[in-house]
């Protein structure tokens, strides 16, 4: 009897400390915080981010992940890094801001980490469902605040944006509203219309929000453009042409009844012709102005660039005798490649541009993991015409997130796939 009991499943159980499989489900939890407090907080995302790799880490099968990193799906995001690390030796930037401006390409190294980990966890959906969740909270919550602005978490009062700013807020609701097809179109195809409706309605309420509440001007560029890959996708040509016709009367219609949505869509012409016009320094003319010196900046150092952290410094030169826009100091011409090209030139340009191609090109397959990556990797890189967004915190952490666990989605299924056949050859 001692020896049945000392065998007994109980006893055999490692203690909770010892246990992987507990681990493992605490270091998904971990990414999924990660997810959750993404559109509320920043500290606690790098908190969490932390603790994930404090879990996840001893957890790594290091010969496998060594393997994949010569992968170009993970290579091209260290290299990125890597060229920003060595760009701080020719950079003429005071120390400190070559350091400052190394640290928003350093969240790069955890895409690979993130593919390698969720390459071999089931639980990779948990963080897609924790970031929709938490995006529908705050979608409610910005309700509130546009009705009564005391609700809203910040001490800067800003119309409908209860946390961080209009524009984080404006991605995060754009992504998810479109990602939100993929199972729509495929409960109805399943006929689980409860959950397609339930679905459906989260991403109205999302849009209805940015139409009547506040949305960035780069969230209108990107979402019809997502909307178009979406139906590229996954619709015959006949849904894309009902589709097409449908958005535009509801976007006629959402124009119409929506001032907020017309004062936003009209600024794009209204500032353009008043740059042209007056030189006053609007929302627009600077990035027009910042755009037109990161070319000239590129054009004195065309292959390597000046270095990590020199942007302040040759607009802090370029400014010199101006006035208006052209004599403003940033250290982000608000364009992604075109920070990339002043720092570390047609170099740095083609590693970014081969990276984004790379990642596009993962998440060509018909599955949730593979549509919700491909659409990060899309909204990224429109967004980065307007903005330094693969640098930028918010923005950022989601391509890092989207793409690394979509990416070991997709590389696990790849994997069960491609061991299937050889399974059945065994059996038979």
């Amino acid at each position: 009897m001692t020896v049945g009991a000392s065998t007994s499943p109980a006893a055999a159980a490692p203690p909770i400390w010892r246990n992987r499989a507990a681990w493992a489900v605490i270091a998904d939890l971990l990414a999924v915080m990660i997810a959750v407090t993404l559109p509320w907080s920043t500290s606690l995302v790098a908190i969490y981010a932390v603790a994930w790799l404090v879990v996840a880490g001893p957890m790594f099968d290091f010969a496998a992940l060594a393997r994949s990193l010569r992968r170009p799906v993970n290579a091209l995001p260290i290299a990125l890094f890597a060229l920003a690390a060595v760009g701080t030796l020719w950079s003429v930037a005071p120390w400190a801001e070559r350091l400052h401006a190394l640290g928003p390409a350093g969240k790069l190294l955890m895409l690979p980490l993130l593919i390698h980990h969720f390459g071999r966890s089931s639980r990779g959906l948990w963080v897609f469902v924790g970031f929709l969740a938490s995006c529908t909270l705050l979608m409610l919550l910005s309700w509130g605040v546009a009705i009564d602005p005391r609700l809203a978490l910040k001490s800067e009062a800003e119309y409908g944006v209860p946390v961080k700013n209009y524009i984080d807020q404006s991605q995060s609701f754009g992504l998810c509203a479109v990602a939100l097809g993929y199972p729509v179109i495929v409960s109805l195809r399943h006929r689980k219309f409860a959950a397609a409706a339930v679905l459906a309605a989260i991403a109205a309420s999302l849009l209805a929000n940015m139409i009547f509440v506040v949305i960035s001007r780069t969230a209108l560029i990107a979402i019809p453009l997502m909307l178009g890959v979406f139906a590229l996708l996954h619709l015959g040509w006949r849904g894309r042409v009902a589709s097409l016709c449908a958005v535009v009367v509801l976007a006629g219609g959402a124009w119409l009844a929506s001032p907020r949505l017309q004062a936003t869509t009209g600024s794009f012409l209204s500032q353009y012709n008043q740059y042209e016009r007056i030189k006053d320094a609007s929302s627009m003319d600077l990035r027009l102005a910042f755009w037109r010196k990161s070319l000239d900046f590129l054009a004195e150092a065309p292959l390597l660039g000046h270095g990590t952290g020199a942007i302040r410094g040759l607009f802090e030169r370029a400014a010199v005798g101006q006035e208006g826009a052209a004599a403003a100091v940033v250290a982000n011409p608000h364009n992604q490649t075109l920070n990339v090209a002043v720092q570390w030139g047609t170099v740095g340009v083609a590693v970014l541009c081969v990276m984004w191609l790379v990642h596009l090109l993962l998440f060509r397959g018909d599955d949730l993991a593979s549509w919700i990556g491909l659409l990060v990797v899309v909204q990224n890189v429109v967004s980065s015409l307007f903005n330094s967004h693969l640098f930028d915190f918010h923005e950022g952490w989601m391509y890092v997130l989207g793409v690394g666990v979509a990416g070991g989605m997709v590389a696990r299924a790849r994997a069960a796939k491609a061991a299937a056949p050889a399974v059945c050859s065994i059996r038979t």
